[in-house]
């Protein structure tokens, strides 16, 4: 486990990172969730058979990184991302979870001749938009702070109005996204918390053309299933050159 300081207002982040080929592929986690998931793990025994670089990491508040989870925000975790990239040297191949999807097109923006490819994984861009009621939207601005029964482990589920109106803050779904390396999204269809329309929409406003967006019918949210994880797989090897 090593540790790396960024920004002097951020916390320092755990990662673990693998030297090897370029490009390094970089595991984004989704919302709450941490480096020592099954696809970042998958990921990682990917790349060390192979020499390729690889890197997961924590957000701050999150897994072994320092930082009240509660005190985060999405461009907090953007700008996580960001140190993640600039730590490494050469070129970057991003892949994001979920949020982490979110959290790699934020990136893929910031660092552009940086970020050589994206792989999203039920990736869910603007989710503070169309994952919330309106009720919700409500709530968190008058109280602060949001729980929801999570259906993934025992502890429930909190979101905060910083995280929220960070959300809204950088959305990105409502115009062409200035990225133009090779994309590869994949979704399931019986995914229950991000609708598999989600990425076809993303891959239109995607502003490369070389972008595929690839449906598993009967995937869920995690797509953590050995078929899965041979096929997110095969997705980071159609990208990296």
């Amino acid at each position: 486990m090593s540790i790396v300081t960024t920004a002097p207002k951020r916390p320092r982040l755990a990662y673990h990172h693998h030297a090897g080929a370029a490009p390094t592929v970089i595991f984004l986690p989704g919302y709450a969730s941490d480096m020592g998931g099954t696809k970042a793990l998958a990921l990682e025994a990917w790349a060390r058979a192979r020499g390729q670089g690889f890197l997961r990491f924590d957000y701050g508040g999150c897994g072994a990184s320092e930082g009240k989870f509660e005190d985060q925000s999405l461009a907090d975790w953007r700008d996580d991302a960001v140190a993640m990239i600039d730590h490494v040297e050469g070129p970057v191949v991003l892949v994001g979870s979920s949020m982490g999807g979110w959290v790699m097109l934020l990136a893929a923006l910031a660092r552009p001749a940086r970020v050589a490819a994206l792989v999203g994984v039920a990736a869910a861009p603007d989710f503070t938009d169309w994952g919330f009621s309106q009720d919700e939207k409500m709530y968190l601005l008058e109280h602060g702070r949001l729980e929801r029964a999570n259906p993934y482990g025992p502890e429930a589920t909190v979101y905060t109005r910083r995280f929220w109106q960070s959300g809204e803050a950088n959305r990105l779904m409502s115009g062409p996204i200035g990225f133009d390396g090779a994309v590869r999204l994949l979704h399931g269809q019986a995914d229950p918390d991000v609708p598999w329309h989600r990425s076809a929409r993303l891959a239109e406003l995607i502003r490369s053309p070389h972008v595929q967006t690839w449906l598993v019918k009967d995937g869920d949210h995690r797509l953590s299933r050995e078929d899965d994880l041979a096929l997110l797989i095969r997705a980071v090897e159609d990208v990296v050159p």
